[in-house]
């Protein structure tokens, strides 16, 4: 039992450590969206690629934040090392809440620029190039710094309430009640870095069916940061937005990379 609590721990931990370009995602996958009043509510972290990854334990040292915000209220939740799935918590009110956690940055250093490329390009960073080579700086052998910040909507009961900004660094935050209200029109959501709305930034939607087949779509957002992403009863959904920007002078990372992630299903009403 020893060897394979300490197993799950090393191999999670090579893969939290493992490079964005390569894992890609992070993400909170609640084990029910909607959870009966008096249920526990459990969540798994995942790490991966396409709506499909890794299960990974609670692992403090890794952890900047894991709370539960629920009518206005943030509860941090400690865990014991190791434990998978990372998060279960007590029985909670009737209402919206919503899981978050932060990873603490970790880096990853690039072999060539193609690498890098692939990413840049995958998240639709423009010229970044230029600017790269314009610091003066190498196009293999760099750092980037990474840090993931994770949001998931899960209903409690009736589920009513409404998400809310958490003061993460980046976040995604939905703008309807995706268990509540009417989605015939999509679920409208902003993209905030530094608490300000972000504009043109690029949504990468997942979308997974009943059956577990996943859909991948990109959406940019408007000049209010806002965007309408459709979906079907049924469905959950992971929404991925990546904010990409130098390092501060004097680290010894010369790229700094902040990932925001929201998941939610759409109830089959």
């Amino acid at each position: 039992m020893q060897f394979r609590l300490f197993c799950s721990i090393v191999c999670a931990g090579l893969t939290l450590g493992a490079a964005p370009v390569l894992s890609h995602e992070f993400w909170i996958e609640p084990e029910k969206y909607q959870v009966k009043s008096g249920e526990t509510m459990v969540a798994k972290l995942r790490n991966g690629q396409e709506f499909k990854g890794a299960e990974q334990p609670y692992l403090d040292h890794r952890i900047a934040r894991f709370e539960v915000f629920q009518s206005g209220t943030a509860l941090p939740y400690i865990g014991r090392m190791g434990d998978m799935p990372a998060f279960s918590g007590d029985p909670m009110p009737d209402g919206l809440a919503v899981l978050i956690h932060q990873t603490r940055p970790q880096t990853i250093t690039y072999d060539s620029w193609e690498e890098f490329q692939a990413f840049v390009d995958h998240k639709a960073f423009g010229d970044i190039q230029t600017q790269h080579r314009a610091r003066g700086l190498p196009d293999a052998g760099f750092t980037e710094q990474y840090t993931r910040h994770a949001k998931a909507l899960v209903a409690i009961g009736s589920g009513s309430g409404a998400d809310q900004a958490a003061g993460l660094e980046t976040e995604i935050v939905a703008l309807a009640n995706p268990y509540t209200d009417d989605m015939a029109g999509g679920l409208p959501v902003r993209v905030l870095y530094q608490g300000k709305p972000r504009p043109e930034a690029q949504i990468e939607v997942f979308d997974k069916s009943p059956d577990g087949a996943v859909t991948i779509s990109t959406q940019p957002t408007d000049e209010k940061g806002e965007a309408i992403v459709s979906v079907a009863p049924g469905h959950s959904y992971l929404l991925d937005a990546v904010v990409l920007r130098p390092a501060p002078a004097g680290e010894d990372y010369v790229w700094e990379s902040l990932w925001a992630a929201l998941t939610f299903a759409v109830p089959t009403r």
